[in-house]
């Protein structure tokens, strides 16, 4: 038989909202993983039945050491474990507890918002909502800064390659690793610079997404840190997300790829820098409040989960 990923390689949707659970303490919580196992099988086949239109689709991953409470496989995925923590001269990436993660969207609100409801009725009893975050579609895929976000995603075939782990580690082939990080954005100092100094933070031109020549690109923007060469990428799903009144504006980043090492690869050129001391230029308007990395088994792995 095929193995069936679950929806990892899905171009997002205008909607999203992106769940972390952590497990309770002393309960037994393993019925409870059986029965949400199969709510995610059910929840996908669900939307493609009825709404094969919708772009409706909810992803689980699952943390390091949620999979060892659990009795998971062993041994593990070859790249699961707990994210520590990056430490710049000037910014730190954080680490945050994070026992299972939902990736809920779609193109419609509605069905994300009864995706998350179902999920949260079997979970209330024996775990901890800690992150709820609901993303939304910025105008041409920008993030809350104005600049086009995923504008390096590998595409059709590439996005399988980059995106599911392979027969290197033939066990956990069809999955994926997932890391999300929330950041909040300082915009009125972002906006504050003009547009020519705001491209030189992002290398990329503001108004055409067009990445800057590299003898004009800064060595220190975004695009040139976490561009670390044609066969290292990943899908990223990122979200812009915002609350006027609060004044708390951010970008959920989302990233699936075949193994961790490449998304730890960028994180270290971002906040320690490449070289050391020449960090992302970006972290000084943006903000990581949570770091947490997942495995996303195959819906073939779910299955199992349900049923052992």
């Amino acid at each position: 038989m095929d193995i069936k990923p679950q929806n990892v390689l899905d171009y997002h949707g205008d909607n999203a909202i992106f769940m972390v659970w952590n497990l309770k303490k002393d309960l037994d919580v393993k019925d409870c993983f059986k029965r949400i196992s199969k709510l995610v099988i059910n929840l996908n086949n669900s939307a493609d039945n009825r709404f094969p239109d919708s772009g409706a689709s909810c992803v689980m991953g699952i943390g390091y050491d949620a999979w060892l409470r659990l009795n998971l496989p062993a041994p593990l995925p070859k790249e699961l474990e707990n994210f520590m923590p990056i430490v710049g001269e000037k910014h730190t990436a954080v680490a945050s507890k994070g026992d299972l993660h939902f990736h809920i969207r779609g193109i419609g609100s509605s069905m994300c918002y009864d995706m998350a409801h179902a999920l949260s009725d079997v979970l209330g009893t024996v775990a901890s909502s800690t992150e709820e975050i609901h993303g939304f579609r910025y105008w041409d895929a920008r993030s809350i800064l104005g600049f086009v976000d995923g504008t390096e995603n590998p595409h059709e075939q590439e996005r399988a390659i980059f995106g599911l782990v392979g027969n290197d580690d033939p066990v956990y082939k069809g999955g994926s690793y997932l890391f999300v990080q929330k950041y909040i954005h300082d915009l009125n100092a972002f906006e504050k610079l003009s547009t020519e100094e705001q491209e030189r933070v992002i290398g990329r031109y503001k108004m055409n997404d067009i990445e800057m020549p590299d003898n004009i690109k800064p060595s220190n923007s975004h695009i040139a840190l976490t561009n670390v060469g044609d066969e290292f990428k990943i899908i990223r799903d990122n979200m812009p997300f915002g609350n006027i009144s609060t004044n708390e504006m951010g970008t959920y980043f989302i990233a699936y790829a075949s193994t961790f090492s490449t998304v730890k690869k960028m994180l270290n050129n971002m906040f320690i820098g490449s070289p050391k001391g020449n960090h992302d230029r970006l972290l000084d308007f943006s903000t990581p409040k949570t770091g947490t990395l997942f495995f996303v088994p195959t819906f073939d792995m779910l299955d199992d989960f349900s049923s052992s």
